[in-house]
């Protein structure tokens, strides 16, 4: 029987054997099962014997190829039990041949769902396999998967009604398209023209970005309507996202492919495992990768722990994530933008206000939390005012929507997938630093002296340079001009560092 074995997001096509041998009766399982295989045995001779079928009281070996690939999850069980009543002559195994068969036994022959359907569906598709049958739970999200056909089984008895009578198999019910919610808008944002700016500028080019300010200023109304501006998910990346989805069990139901750009905003108190991943056996993906191609936000930043932010610092530089076990190692992806809020200190009163009761030390101390490494990742850095009562009092129709900030974004987006496409890139914050210093897109001395002057004086960093270039060539695209110009680069400082001409 042909099943699939999940590595972190990546699926190998695994085959199950049944040996059935004379001797004192027994369940052995070889191939590296984890703690829910070797349960296998016991919910796999429940289910037979509960669905009418006879238990072969023989030595029974069951082997799972490739036998150095680690296997995890239960969702082997069906696929077990076929193999056993094939090898005991029950069960006449041709109409399974070069079928994929996935699902958990129920104690009662039923088959529930698993995690992980539609990665293992996308990797026996790559794998050359055409067919392949799924928890009747797990029909939908299987059937997103192009090229392959899916037909589902409720319980045990339904799968084999089938092989030995041809009773048809349950179908994938047509997936309607997801109801469109209105989420939060950007127009419900009391002035902060800068954080707004800084906001759109991110979403055009997948900076990463960090507000600070006083409590009140905006800072989590502004990161929690970022997805809104940004461009629904191709096809590509909706099946990366949803395949993540689908492993951690956050799926939600209907089968349907996530387009929108996902959310996560972990609480202060996230672990280190939580935040990139981590577990006993397999590692599951952390609120990072769940967050791929999405947004990534940790609201009072300063308050999570110091291990917790210092975690974020490859992913965030190479855009995935490598968790190495002693049984195996698995990657996830995680490319997303990371939004850090802060507040300018404990006490959280406005900076430079007579209430403000924390010395300067105390200021430093808690805005330091927040280490030099992890900051030079942040593109855009920028301080938000306190919202004024002229500003907070104004119709929201003075406002920008999110759908207008999101065509601009969109132009901009395809001006620069245009222009990267040589490289095979499609976001100004992908692009790698000696490309953008090298002709053809190495910008004008005359352009770019500030910048050089900050660099010789130390006040920025060798990867400081390069982030701002490249929000330079983001500001650029958003303003509909073909490169940068002396003002796009002193905006691109500006929102770097606060203090640019």
């Amino acid at each position: 029987m042909l099943c699939v074995g999940l590595v972190g997001v990546t699926g190998h096509l695994v085959e199950v054997e049944a040996d059935l041998a004379a001797g004192l009766p027994a369940v052995v399982i070889s191939g590296l099962p984890d703690t829910a295989l070797h349960e296998a045995r016991d919910r796999v001779r429940a289910a037979v014997v509960n669905s009418g079928q006879r238990w072969p009281n023989r030595r029974i070996t069951l082997n799972l190829l490739p036998a150095d690939l680690p296997k995890f999850g239960s969702a082997f069980d069906l696929a077990i039990a076929a193999a056993l009543l094939g090898g005991s002559g029950e069960l006449p195994l041709l109409p399974l041949d070069r079928v994929v068969v996935l699902g958990e036994l129920g104690l009662d022959g039923t088959v529930r769902p698993v995690r992980g359907v539609l990665p293992m569906v996308a990797a026996a598709a790559r794998a050359g396999v055409e067919r392949v049958i799924v928890p009747a739970a797990n029909a939908a999200e299987a059937a997103v998967v192009p090229g392959i056909r899916v037909r589902a089984v409720d319980t045990l008895h339904r799968l084999v009604s089938f092989v030995r009578d041809g009773t048809p198999l349950i179908e994938p019910e047509a997936v309607c398209a997801a109801p469109g919610g209105a989420g939060p808008d950007l127009a419900e944002v009391a002035g902060q023209g800068l954080g707004r700016r800084a906001l759109e500028v991110a979403a055009a080019g997948g900076h990463h970005l960090a507000l600070l300010g006083p409590p009140g200023a905006g800072k989590t109304m502004l990161a929690e309507r970022l997805p809104s501006i940004l461009p629904e998910l191709d096809d590509e990346a909706a099946l990366e996202v949803t395949a993540l989805h689908s492993i951690a069990g956050l799926l939600p139901p209907g089968g349907r492919l996530l387009r929108r750009p996902p959310f996560q905003a972990p609480h202060h108190t996230a672990t280190v495992p939580s935040l990139v991943g981590g577990g006993s056996g397999l590692a599951r993906p952390g609120a990072i990768s769940l967050a791929h191609r999405g947004v990534l936000f940790l609201d009072e930043a300063p308050e999570f722990s110091r291990g917790a932010l210092e975690a974020l610092r490859q992913p965030l530089e190479h855009g995935r994530v490598r968790l190495a076990r002693s049984r195996g190692g698995a990657e996830y992806p995680a490319r997303t933008q990371l939004v850090l809020a802060a507040n300018p200190c404990p006490c959280a009163k406005p900076a430079g206000d007579a209430y403000c009761e924390c010395p300067p030390q105390a200021r430093r101390r808690y805005l330091s939390r927040l280490s030099g490494p992890l900051l030079d990742r942040i593109d855009v850095q920028v301080t938000l005012p306190p919202v004024r009562a002229a500003e907070l009092m104004a119709a929201a129709v003075d406002s920008e929507s999110s759908a207008t900030v999101a065509r601009r974004v969109a132009a901009a987006r395809e001006a620069a997938a245009a222009r990267w496409a040589v490289l095979g890139r499609r976001l100004n914050a992908e692009i790698p630093g000696p490309y953008l210093r090298r002709p053809p897109w190495r910008l004008p001395g005359p352009d770019t002296a500030e910048l050089r002057a900050r660099l010789d004086s130390g006040s920025l960093s060798a990867r400081g340079f390069d982030r701002v270039v490249r929000l330079a060539w983001t500001i650029a695209d958003l303003d509909g001009r073909d490169r940068p110009d002396r003002d796009d680069v002193g905006e691109a400082i500006q929102l770097r560092t606060g203090d640019g001409t």
